[in-house]
């Protein structure tokens, strides 16, 4: 059981906190880059500081603290111009790195602004996304992560708004067995449909965890027809997001971004190592305009009952939301209010992937209250190769494939639809 103390410190990450002060030694999304595409600046806030996204007129992202050292006017009104972001109040100017270029209403021969310093934290693009760090300190480097390296076309990213605290909607992530359950809809003969029979078909996996250096690996294994084995790979990356099976040349990545400590934003990025858009639109949360409204705000949410439909929980899904795995997951960790009180949770058998990540969060910080830095923070180039990180997962194997580590092997995925097929036979829910 979670005590009330370790419980804080888990979820609370505002400046100061331990687990704020964790999370700000990584890079962290800050927003898109579509959300710059209007060249305004973008009001946000992240770890529980108000800031300011934006692009100067020079093409660089930037993240300031939102209120002008001045007199603390909201410089997500000011303007793009002249190098920097200039508040609209007295007019004065501020570059991507926080260093105020100009104070017009100040006398000629002034040197004021060179005593300004004003909160800034550096800014790189990848993949769609725009990451910040705000911890102290030199920056690590970004990790060379699968995802955030493939070409354009292999990749996009999304994001929605998420009415918890940051670690339940992760931990919805290291969780294999709710597959069979909230995510089971009705089957059919395509591949994805056969992985969703095997799922609800085999409702308790074989569960083994083990800790790596860049946080856990999460084995779920099921029957797969006669001599095979299901095998399903989730890896929990320190300090808040999860790579999780979701197509068969490629995975998602749900990263957990606190808001504050009752909300968050769920970033996803969907990554395939085939080119061509049309792959991985459909796997981004949230990517359909049907199933978002603007500002990223889910169109089925806690406020409407996730718009329930209970006919179509007769035949069609087990929870009756529809078919964005996203939903489903909002309504599962939304549920326990902003903030789950985990000193009355009874955790199980499938729960071991949480009880590990928690296990190497508690670690963690420890290591930065001993003033070292964390695990998988990376500042030697040499060390930035991440081969061993994210696999090729979600597949079928011969049982006499050792699913330790088979990828090392095994550079093709084994996935036979026709054994698969013929795993047990179709299913509806109906039936």
């Amino acid at each position: 059981m979670t005590s009330r103390e370790e419980n804080e410190l888990l979820t609370q990450v505002g400046p100061g906190t331990p687990m704020g002060e964790l999370m700000r030694r990584y890079w962290q999304p800050a927003g898109l880059v579509e959300e710059l595409a209007a060249r305004a600046p973008v009001p946000t806030r992240l770890l529980g500081e108000d800031l300011v996204l934006f692009r100067d007129d020079q093409g660089r992202p930037g993240l300031l603290g939102i209120h002008c050292s001045h007199r603390g006017a909201d410089l997500s009104y000011g303007r793009i111009e002249d190098g920097g972001l200039r508040c609209i109040y007295h007019g004065w100017l501020y570059d991507a790195r926080g260093r105020c270029l100009e104070q017009p209403g100040e006398p000629a021969g002034s040197t004021f602004q060179e005593k300004i310093q004003h909160p800034a934290y550096p800014c790189i693009e990848k993949a769609g996304v725009i990451f910040a760090y705000l911890g102290p300190g030199a920056p690590p480097l970004l990790p060379a992560y699968e995802f955030l390296e493939a070409p354009e076309g292999q990749h996009g990213s999304s994001k929605v708004f998420q009415d918890s605290n940051y670690l339940q909607g992760n931990e919805g992530n290291l969780d294999p067995s709710h597959l069979s359950f909230l995510h089971r809809l009705a089957v059919d003969d395509t591949e994805a449909g056969i992985r969703q029979f095997l799922n609800g078909q085999y409702t308790s996996p074989h569960i083994e965890t083990e800790t790596t250096d860049f946080g856990v690996r999460i084995y779920a294994v099921r029957p797969g027809g006669v001599d095979k084995n299901y095998v399903r790979v989730t890896n929990f990356v320190l300090p808040n997001f999860a790579a999780v099976a979701g197509h068969r040349d490629g995975y998602s990545v749900n990263w957990h971004v606190p808001i504050d400590d009752e909300h968050h934003w769920r970033f996803g990025i969907s990554f395939h190592r085939s080119a061509g858009p049309a792959r991985w639109q459909s796997a981004i949360p949230g990517a359909g305009q049907a199933d978002r409204t603007e500002g990223y705000y889910l169109v089925r949410n806690k406020a409407n009952r996730y718009q329930q439909d209970r006919e179509e929980m007769k035949a069609k899904s087990f929870i009756g939301m529809g078919a964005n795995f996203v939903v489903h997951d909002t309504c599962a960790t939304e549920g326990p209010g902003n903030i789950q009180d985990r000193t009355e949770e009874h955790l199980g058998y499938t729960d071991g992937g949480i009880m590990a990540s928690r296990k190497v969060l508690l670690d963690a910080i420890r290591d930065v209250q001993e003033g070292h830095d964390p695990p998988h923070v990376i500042r030697d180039p040499s060390q930035n190769h991440l081969e061993h990180l994210f696999v090729r997962n979600d597949v079928l194997l011969p049982s006499d494939v050792d699913w330790h580590n088979y990828w090392e092997k095994e550079p093709r995925e084994l996935v036979d639809t026709a054994d698969l097929a013929a795993a047990g036979g179709r299913r509806r829910l109906a039936e």
